[in-house]
């Protein structure tokens, strides 16, 4: 888990050893690159990936000020070397190489807009690049943030089938946020420990297409049908909620960052052949008959190692599978159609 990935206090020789546990040999060299590191969700998610000791070459790219961030990162005394870009000229060099990129580029949900909204502005950046990652490190593994991901998940698939460098185990949309909230809300009216708490949560990353598994929340508590409902409407109302609290001054950037470091972590974790990773994701899958959708996966060498069955669902939870298809069906076709046009 993430926690690992923060080193408390510790005594000297404690300390030491954590430090040369970062340089070990042990752990294979990994180049990640976030694209989009200078925006809201990109600088804090660029400090939680420099402090993630499974990274060894830390690329950031945007269109502006990535220089300042860089130096900023880079004066971390951890293992990774950091690197800025800037501009399209600069793009090639950021991602060459690379073993997992990160996606956060586009534009924020402001008061009132819908993750639709975001849509024309979010899926052009998306496409130009995918184009790109498909010519400079069409192996690696892809995390996608920028919203909605509902629909710029397929657009990089068609993308990379276009470029003919589409591997379905290597494309995520991450969905990670979704679960950081129903963990933190379900543990608020449980009274047990946060840290302890894992809820999945299944089909996509928007509104009612975010549909948590409280039946299947460990550790078990006995809450009402109603309470259930509440959690339910919560998590699925958790982007506005951060939106309205910050009157138009920005969205959900700092948990959408650490949720985004926890996958990266996760990915990461994956590809050294940590033994049995499982997050929840936005993936191809053929588990419903919609041809994208999250739910628990594996992660692996290859990233996708299996996609896991939804599990036993509540009538309530049923209910909400069958509503969310619908409007998961069309964003999904709508990302597929924009690559396509």
């Amino acid at each position: 888990m993430f926690r690992s990935m923060i080193v408390r206090s510790a005594s000297p020789v404690k300390q030491g050893i954590l430090r040369r546990g970062f340089a070990s040999e042990s752990v294979p060299d990994r180049k990640v690159v976030i694209l989009g590191a200078a925006g809201g969700i990109g600088q804090p998610l660029s400090l939680l990936m420099k402090l993630n000791p499974l990274v060894s070459s830390l690329s950031l790219y945007d269109i502006a000020n990535t220089p300042g961030v860089a130096a900023d990162v880079g004066h971390i005394n951890t293992r990774s070397q950091v690197s800025g870009y800037m501009g399209d000229d600069d793009l090639g060099k950021a991602l060459e190489g690379a073993d997992l990129v990160i996606i956060p580029a586009g534009v924020p949900r402001k008061p009132g807009m819908t993750r639709d909204d975001l849509f024309n502005i979010n899926a052009g950046i998306v496409k130009n690049l995918s184009i790109a990652i498909a010519k400079y490190c069409p192996q690696a593994l892809v995390n996608m943030i920028s919203n909605p991901v509902n629909s710029t998940v397929p657009i990089a698939a068609e993308i990379f089938k276009k470029a003919g460098t589409y591997d379905e185990k290597k494309l995520f949309g991450v969905t990670t946020l979704d679960v950081v909230r129903a963990r933190t809300f379900y543990a608020g009216k449980s009274d047990v420990n946060v840290a302890e708490v894992n809820v999945p949560v299944v089909g996509g990353h928007a509104g009612i297409t975010i549909l948590p598994l409280f039946s299947q929340a460990s550790p078990q508590a006995n809450l009402s049908d109603d309470l259930i409902r509440a959690l339910t409407k919560r998590t699925q109302d958790g982007g506005t909620e951060v939106v309205e609290a910050k009157a138009g001054k920005g969205s959900a950037t700092l948990s959408m960052a650490y949720a985004g470091a926890l996958f990266a972590d996760a990915c990461l974790k994956g590809l050294n052949g940590v033994p049995n990773v499982v997050e929840c994701s936005f993936v191809q899958s053929t588990i419903t008959e919609l041809p994208f959708f999250a739910s628990k996966v594996r992660l692996g060498k290859n990233g996708v190692e299996e996609v896991l069955d939804l599990g036993p669902l509540s009538d309530f939870e049923k209910e909400g599978l069958e509503a969310l298809k619908a409007e998961l069906k069309s964003s999904i076709e709508k990302g597929i159609k924009f690559a396509n046009q």
